[in-house]
């Protein structure tokens, strides 16, 4: 027996990452939403990592931030310990990651949350998705109340049927000790949503007091913090230390000599886990010929005793943890707090979504997050945003922002998962990105704030600050050009000191700046009259002129990939009546239903000779359609 609970724009299932990004966005932009958690403790929540940011992660977050979300200004806020992960390499790959006080973290997102206009935050179960005419227009809750809606975005996380596993001891479970959505999954495919089974899995938390610091290596923050928001101007942290140790052989024969007692190798898990996060036994079995594996000690928060043991993610019984935990150094007489666990849970089959995230089973129905099958905050946050946007343009009747791979990691992410589709948990990683010395993380703002500013996250004096910045790169680069350094004996005992050769004849400061060895700041010995100019801006002209050449070379790549995602491909195409064509290639495009060449060029399955087929076929349909208007004039 259901009562009506109230009428909504937007309804968003689940208050993790992607559902904090997906209500906040939804209702900034003006609409009306409801934001369902199962437990008020779970918002924002950080069940695995307390840590925001990583290789490809940090770019994400920057690009949430650029577009209008909150993840970066959190963590901004939270921080204990921040570094710029491979300053070693070209700023391509160069990514933020910081360490979190978790429940920092999730107080103050959910502080946000709680007082952001449009937006009431309920804890309750979504038990049913109420479907008419192929159209979502409600969800049932556990208490019998029915919340109608024009949209709604599902963000369940690990929650769908979770189920905890520990060695022999398994029960129905959602991460951290809360309770599992045990109903959702069933209206889903009650709804035609086809959902597969996913496993992921976390280290135990440990007491501070039990570790021997002093046989571990320390490890320090920057000196300097680079902050993850753009509108954060500067963090001044006394920052909290975390530390490095290593397994050994005694570690590793614990784990041979009790490998038929982990359900990963007794059968007993049947969700696919993530290839990219294994766990400490798949490590020590998979790289047998490794003497060691990295372990870090990472703090949880400033108030609290618990160590997330970062590297020692297991599912094996408890008494075999607590046994390999002691063999590390400084471990030797460590207590847990909780106990590592695997989790297995429902998620649905990414193919099956739009490029804006909505369902292709049923009109203005949302995913994002790991029920899409990807892992990390930070992924969830990315999508959860974008599914907040494009849910609110869906009932603005307007069109979709769909970010394609060469504006940004948002875009890589979101069209590998639904073109290539997933058969283990979808980590970002920088390789995944073709355009990467394009898509850097210093950047991002460049890159989508006007997107940001045009669905009405980025307000106008952000916008103006965004603007002001960019002429202020552009003066500065077209100035560097026009500053000439003479060839005197002086200025050639600068440059060498700089590690660099001597100049024959005057250069201008930009073309010392293109050596690799001399840096933009070091260059004012030369140029008495530089303006003063934030960090950020001085980053960015460094980086546009030394990479200028390599710039240059992407951007005409990303002209030829433009013109194959321009090549749009007409909807209701019956693939299988294309001769020519595989079968298999005929199944995936039939099933995926590709927008564009470019995007049915990366589908798994669909080969160069398939992709010729399908321009030839598309050109004969197009003249039969010129053929045919011509014959009816």
């Amino acid at each position: 027996m259901t009562y009506s609970g109230g009428d909504y724009d937007i309804i968003v299932i689940g208050a993790g990452h992607a559902g904090s990004e997906a209500a906040l966005a939804s209702a900034r932009i003006g609409l009306k939403t409801l934001l369902l958690t199962i437990n008020l403790d779970s918002v924002a929540m950080m069940p695995c990592n307390p840590s925001i940011g990583g290789t490809g992660k940090g770019h994400l977050v920057r690009e949430i931030d650029a577009l209008g979300g909150e993840m970066g200004k959190n963590i901004d806020a939270t921080m204990i310990q921040c570094k710029m992960l491979n300053t070693a390499k070209g700023p391509a790959v160069h990514s933020l990651r910081a360490q979190a006080d978790k429940k920092a973290y999730q107080f103050r997102m959910k502080e946000v949350i709680e007082n952001q206009v449009n937006l009431l935050l309920k804890q309750q179960e979504a038990t049913e998705i109420i479907v008419e005419n192929g159209k979502i227009t409600g969800v049932v809750v556990n208490t019998g109340a029915l919340y109608t809606c024009k949209a709604a975005i599902i963000c369940s996380g690990t929650y769908l049927k979770g189920r905890i596993i520990i060695g022999d001891v398994q029960y129905d479970g959602g991460p951290n000790g809360l309770f599992p959505a045990m109903y959702l999954s069933d209206s889903l495919e009650k709804n035609g949503i086809e959902l597969q089974r996913f496993k992921t899995g976390t280290p135990a938390r440990v007491d501070a007091k039990t570790l021997d610091y002093s046989k571990m290596i320390i490890q320090e923050g920057d000196e300097h913090i680079v902050p993850f928001s753009f509108e954060t101007d500067q963090i001044d942290i006394d920052q909290v230390p975390c530390y490095l140790t290593y397994t050994n052989p005694e570690t590793h024969n614990i784990i041979n000599a009790n490998i038929e007692r982990s359900p990963l190798y007794t059968g007993e898990v049947v969700g696919i886990g993530p290839r990219y996060c294994p766990s400490i036994e798949t490590k020590v079995m998979r790289f047998h010929d490794k003497e060691r594996h990295q372990i870090f000690m990472e703090p949880e928060g400033l108030n609290t005793n618990e160590i997330y043991v970062q590297g020692m993610s297991s599912c094996l019984p408890e008494d075999v943890q607590i046994a390999l935990y002691r063999t590390v150094p400084g471990m030797e007489q460590v207590e847990f707090m909780r106990s590592a666990y695997a989790i297995e849970y429902d998620c649905i089959h990414p193919t099956r979504l739009k490029a804006s995230l909505e369902s292709k089973e049923v009109a203005g129905l949302f995913f994002a997050g790991q029920i899409n099958g990807t892992s990390g905050y930070e992924e969830a946050g990315a999508q959860g945003l974008i599914a907040g946007i494009n849910a609110s343009l869906y009932l603005r009747g307007e069109q979709p922002v769909i970010i394609d791979r060469s504006e940004g990691y948002i875009g890589v992410l979101i069209d590998d998962i639904i073109t290539k589709g997933i058969d283990e948990p979808y980590r970002m990683m920088t390789s995944r990105a073709e355009y990467r010395l394009l898509l850097r993380q210093d950047n991002a703002d460049l890159r989508l704030t006007e997107i940001g500013h045009r669905v009405g996250l980025i307000s106008d004096e952000r916008f103006q600050k965004f603007l002001d910045k960019k002429e202020q790169i552009k003066e500065e680069i077209e100035r560097l050009n026009h500053v000439t350094v003479k060839p005197t004996k002086e200025n050639n005992e600068i440059l060498k000191s700089f590690g660099s050769s001597e100049i024959q004849h005057g250069l201008s400061i930009g073309e010392l700046i293109k050596r690799p060895e001399v840096k933009y700041l070091q260059t004012d010995v030369f140029d008495p009259v530089r303006p003063q100019l934030h960090w950020s801006v001085m980053e960015q002209v460094e980086v546009q002129i030394k990479y200028e050449g390599y710039i240059k070379k992407q951007l005409q790549q990303v002209e030829q990939f433009k013109k194959l995602e321009h090549k749009l491909i007409p909807q209701g195409i019956n693939y299988p009546e294309i001769g020519g064509l595989r079968i298999e290639a005929a199944e995936k495009l039939q099933e995926i239903k590709p927008l564009s060449i470019g995007q049915a060029s990366r589908i798994s399955g669909v080969s160069p000779a398939d992709i010729s087929v399908l321009l030839i076929a598309l050109e004969q349909r197009r003249r039969s359609s010129v053929k045919d208007v011509t014959t009816n004039e």
